[in-house]
């Protein structure tokens, strides 16, 4: 994604964008098997008088966490964007929001431990610290399940791609607008109004260095 207008005046601030992600990992209850994964979601970019520009990703892995797919999540979709950008990150994952908002801080002054000894998934809480540390981003958290489109959507492409096994390379332009049409059509997120977030974009402090 571009997170800037050619066309737009100097003067114009370049538009947020937003990436809804979310996770899926199939059979977690099972310890003798694997576990495959999906990590997903929409970046999307309000450009006035042009309307809403989308994109997809997912990424696949045979055998892996929720916690594993939440941070992948953050790092295939921040990876995504082409230059430095005003982003905000929406997951119902608060592992994901929450260690980026708080936790991380904390472990980097500690050296990249937590009070209580090692970090789970610390090789990939560092990649994701690193990606992030090129944008400024706002981790904002949703209630997972709850009637919201762009997390449904996301919900649904990555347990598409755990189930399938196939994920996306790169970006590719997104099935929402398709998706959410059908969804209405069926008498279901009636309500939705495609229209960018009225909150005020706030961003947390940036991450640590790795």
């Amino acid at each position: 994604m571009n997170s800037s207008d050619d066309h737009r005046g100097r003067s114009e601030a370049p538009s947020l964008v937003y990436i809804y992600a979310d996770e899926s990992c199939l059979g977690n209850q099972f310890r003798s098997r694997a576990n495959p994964g999906g990590a997903a979601g929409l970046i999307e970019q309000f450009r006035p008088g042009r309307g809403w520009a989308r994109k997809d990703f997912a990424r696949y892995e045979p055998d892996t966490t929720n916690n594993r797919m939440a941070l992948r999540s953050g790092i295939v979709g921040l990876s995504a964007l082409r230059r430095r950008s005003d982003v905000v990150f929406t997951s119902d994952s608060q592992y994901l929001v929450r260690g980026m908002k708080e936790w991380i801080h904390g472990w980097a002054r500690r050296g990249w431990r937590r009070k209580g000894g090692e970090i789970e998934n610390v090789e990939l809480w560092r990649e994701l610290a690193d990606v992030a540390r090129q944008h400024r981003v706002e981790w904002r958290w949703i209630r997972g399940h709850a009637g919201h489109a762009k997390n449904e959507y996301a919900n649904m492409l990555a347990v598409r791609t755990a189930t399938t096994g196939v994920g996306i390379e790169g970006l590719t332009p997104s099935g929402f607008d398709a998706w959410i049409q059908a969804k209405i059509d069926a008498g279901s997120l009636v309500d939705y109004l495609d229209v960018p977030p009225e909150e005020p974009f706030e961003p947390d402090p940036a991450p640590p260095a790795p």
